[in-house]
């Protein structure tokens, strides 16, 4: 029997550590910038669909505040013990975010007002679209080789930010020039499925397993390519 790697060497691991830390605060930097512009803009424009985006940006906050709790500890054995608690806050944040965008689509869909044409909206989504992919998968490959289930699911929530980014920009601008208010809400309805199921994965602690830490490593037959146990999904 081949045994597999124990996880990251404890310099390796450090340097990991410090990378999520710088990911996680330029998440919520941006994200709170990013949720006082769209809910000014919002507002102004009648924009339900920006100030549900802008409110999303807040529960953003929430969960990569969490996951930076969480590395804050110096200790590796502490921020373990911390995994769990920040993984319910992260699945909490994705229940909340479904809420919102369910209530949010339904509302536009039974026509409670038509918003205005908002430039500002669409700049915002257009770059939040290309800026929060880049966040995402850069904590995500750290979260896998650290073997840190929180931070691979905040990196989910903020990939699914992208969806969320790209579901606003093609709203704003087919309400703009189009006129079709309804595709905004129709596509968001599919992201708030979307984000039920991320949560319910968050919840259970599945998604990416964790780095084996034991002399018992899982066997090459229990593992997959990436050296993962079988039924987990971190490739």
């Amino acid at each position: 029997m081949t045994a597999l790697p124990l996880g990251p060497a404890p310099v390796r691991r450090d340097q990991l550590t410090r990378r999520i830390r710088l990911l996680v605060t330029a998440t919520i930097t941006y994200n709170v910038v990013e949720a006082i512009v769209a809910i000014a803009a919002g507002t102004l424009a009648s924009s339900t669909a920006l100030i549900g985006f802008g409110l999303d940006s807040v529960i953003e906050v929430s969960s990569a505040a969490a996951v930076a709790w969480q590395f804050s500890a110096a200790d590796h054995a502490v921020r373990e013990a911390r995994e769990k608690t920040t993984l319910r806050i992260i699945a909490v944040s994705f229940f909340a975010l479904a809420a919102y965008v369910t209530v949010d689509a339904v509302r536009a869909l039974t026509g409670t007002g038509e918003a205005d044409r908002s430039i500002p909206g669409i700049v915002l989504a257009a770059l939040s679209l290309l800026v929060m992919p880049f966040l995402s998968a850069a904590q995500r490959r750290a979260g896998r080789e650290l073997g840190s289930l929180s931070a691979v699911a905040d990196s989910r929530q903020t990939l699914l930010c992208t969806y969320l980014s790209a579901v606003l920009l093609a709203g704003l601008v087919l309400n703009a020039t189009l006129g079709w208010s309804w595709a905004d809400p129709v596509a968001a309805l599919v992201i708030a499925v979307i984000a039920v199921k991320e949560g319910r994965d968050a919840w259970q602690g599945k998604g990416c397993c964790a780095t084996p830490t034991s002399a018992t490593a899982p066997s090459v037959a229990e593992a997959d390519g990436c050296g993962c146990r079988a039924g987990c999904d971190c490739c």
